[in-house]
C-alpha cells in the first residue's frame, strides 16, 4: 500500500496547475509518495507550484520532467529558492503546540515568507535567495536544541527519481 502525502493548501495553486507525484523510496521513505503541484510551462516541462514537504533537492519554482506514469523523473532547472522544513515533535501539551506553531507562523509572516504546513506539526518554508532566514532559523533552533523538533534544509540530497 502506498502512503501518499499531499498538500491540502499550496502555495502556487492555480486552476491550470497539475498534479504530479515524486517517489520518497530514494530518500528512505520506501512505500510512500509525494503529491506535487505543477504549472506547465511548455515542451514537458513544469514548475513546482508548492513548498514540497518531504521530497530532497526540490523547491518552489524548480522546473522539473515527468515519466510516462506521472511521477517527477528530473530536475531540469533549478531555481533561487531553498526549503527549510521543521517537525515539532508530538507533545502531551496541546497548548505548548500551538504557543510553538503560532510562533512559527509570525517569525514566516514577519519574514513575508510562503509556508505550507502538513497537519499541525510539519511545516514548510520557501526561503527565496533575497530573504534572510535568520529570525525564523533561530527560533527553529531553539526548539531544536530543546529536543522538540528536527529541523533541515530539501537541498541536504539532490533529487533522485531512482532508488
Amino acid at each position: 500500500m502506498t502512503v501518499f502525502i499531499v498538500h491540502d493548501e499550496p502555495v502556487g495553486r492555480d486552476q491550470h496547475n497539475y498534479i504530479a507525484h515524486a517517489d520518497l523510496a530514494p530518500f528512505g521513505l520506501d512505500g510512500q509518495k509525494e503529491q506535487l503541484w505543477l504549472k506547465p510551462v511548455g515542451d514537458g516541462v513544469y514548475s513546482v507550484a508548492c513548498i514540497p514537504f518531504r521530497t530532497y533537492g526540490l523547491a518552489l519554482g524548480d522546473r522539473v520532467r515527468l515519466s510516462e506514469n506521472d511521477e517527477v523523473s528530473e530536475v531540469v532547472e533549478l531555481s533561487s529558492h531553498r526549503v527549510l522544513r521543521m517537525l515539532l515533535m508530538p507533545t502531551p501539551d496541546p497548548g505548548r503546540l500551538v504557543e510553538t506553531t503560532d510562533r512559527i507562523r509570525a517569525e514566516i509572516s514577519a519574514a513575508g515568507l510562503l509556508s505550507e504546513w502538513s497537519g499541525d506539526r510539519h511545516v514548510a518554508v520557501d526561503i527565496p535567495a533575497d530573504r534572510d532566514p535568520s529570525d525564523l532559523y533561530e527560533v527553529m533552533k531553539r526548539e531544536v536544541t530543546a529536543d522538540r523538533a528536527f529541523r533541515e534544509w530539501a537541498d541536504a540530497m539532490p533529487f533522485s527519481a531512482k532508488s
